[in-house]
């Protein structure tokens, strides 16, 4: 028997080695609005992604209708209304507002805490001895809904790998584990691989799952079968680590946050676009919006990724999928620059006969701005650095988007279709709840 987590007959258990939970919030987006609507709760919810495209969350009662993962707006329209679908555009100001709010409040339980995604987090638990570990688990639960209004599902294991599939177990039979499972005995351990199929574990993606069921791993416990040799030399150290994780040795620990290795901006217009101004003008922002967050990471770039994209869904009119990468002269952050290499891609790839609906920038091959390799012959302007700063400042303390460059539409505020927006309740004074008594 592996040494896995507990001896004892389950009260007042004495740990014998770190525990890790995986905290999830159940069907993160749709509950953040019934945070501020209770009369939503047990409705069909469904909350759509830039532009209101196509569905990016459902609650269970939207899943239970048929409602897919992906599902563009408006060929679903009819089945919204047939169904009384509540839908809703994408508030990522409340989102994520309200992800902090929950990851404060873990925070409260143990100080090692790994923030996974907006809606998912790693806890880990070290000398928590003597705790009845089960019900300190639910009180952290308990103190989530209080204080945020969001309910969780936790799975509590020895390994990260094994909290995966204890959450899993939670939220599957909520009916009986009331949203918290924590996998106390070998038993369960080996009756949890042993029900769940390999396409679903952590870390095994469609190439690795379609070989293994090659060679007849079907489960996750047929895969802790196998030789450790062929588990390396197929799937690589990642895989080994991966399956001494669902054999209850852990290899994995919390993860330290990172600076990001390329960053961002990417947009669906509100409509086609054809127009070189207008499209220069976007990429134009895209490439600000990323300079301001190489800034706020204190780092610079020296590759930038350009693209456009026509729509998808207009099968009618001609396809055009194109990108292409330019490399700056040195290491930048400024703004001034990225727009100037940001557009030269731009002249690479623009052909006046398409029609675009989405475009985008990336900043790639990132380096911390205090390790610059200088040179002699850099014409790399130094006053930048200072503008920078200060039209940052400027914006951080009078409004975003206040100060602008030339290269932007001083006139026209760009923002996404949201037609179905709610209010950004915990962010803005304006938008807060109203109560009439």
């Amino acid at each position: 028997m592996s040494p896995l987590l507990w001896r004892g007959s389950g009260r007042g258990l004495k740990a014998h080695m770190e525990l890790f939970a995986l905290v999830d919030c159940n069907n993160f987006y749709a509950s953040c609005e019934r945070v501020f609507k209770p009369n939503l709760r047990d409705k069909p919810i469904a909350v759509l992604s830039n532009n209101d495209g196509c569905v990016i969350a459902r609650s269970n009662e939207a899943k239970a209708l048929g409602i897919p993962m992906g599902a563009p707006a408006f060929k679903y329209q009819p089945v919204f209304e047939k169904h009384n679908i509540h839908v809703f555009s994408s508030n990522y100001a409340l989102y994520g507002d309200m992800s902090n709010r929950v990851m404060n409040t873990l925070s409260q339980f143990t100080p090692d805490v790994e923030v996974y995604s907006i809606d998912e987090a790693f806890l880990k638990f070290s000398g928590f001895d003597y705790y009845q570990f089960e019900e300190y688990v639910r009180k952290i639960k308990a103190t989530v809904d209080k204080n945020t209004g969001i309910p969780v599902s936790i799975g509590v294991a020895p390994t990260k790998a094994l909290s995966k599939i204890a959450n899993k177990i939670a939220k599957k039979f909520a009916d009986r584990t009331r949203g918290v499972y924590v996998m106390q005995t070998e038993e369960q351990r080996i009756k949890a691989l042993k029900w769940l199929d390999i396409d679903d574990v952590w870390g095994i993606g469609r190439q690795h799952a379609d070989r293994l069921k090659a060679k007849n791993v079907l489960k996750a416990f047929d895969f802790t079968l196998l030789p450790d040799s062929w588990v390396r030399k197929h799937m690589s150290v990642v895989g080994l680590r991966l399956k001494k994780e669902l054999e209850g040795k852990p290899t994995l620990d919390l993860e330290e946050v990172a600076h990001k290795k390329a960053i961002a901006t990417t947009r669906s217009f509100d409509k086609q676009y054809s127009d070189y101004d207008i499209i220069r003008e976007r990429i134009s922002s895209f490439a600000i919006s990323c300079g301001e967050k190489l800034r706020r990471q204190k780092s610079h770039c020296q590759l930038i990724h350009v693209f456009l994209r026509t729509n998808k869904f207009r099968p009618d009119l001609p396809q055009y999928h194109c990108s292409t990468v330019v490399k700056t002269e040195y290491p930048t952050n400024s703004s001034i620059d990225l727009v100037k290499y940001a557009i030269q891609g731009l002249d690479k790839l623009y052909k006046s006969e398409y029609h675009y609906k989405k475009a985008g920038v990336i900043v790639m091959e990132l380096q911390p701005e205090n390790t610059e390799q200088l040179s002699l012959f850099s014409k790399k302007n130094p006053k930048h650095q200072q503008l920078m700063q200060h039209i940052d400042q400027l914006n951080h303390t009078i409004g975003r988007h206040k100060v602008k460059f030339g290269s932007q539409d001083l006139g026209r505020v760009w923002k996404m279709r949201q037609e179905s927006l709610s209010q950004r309740y915990s962010t803005s004074i304006k938008e807060s709840i109203v109560v009439k008594v």
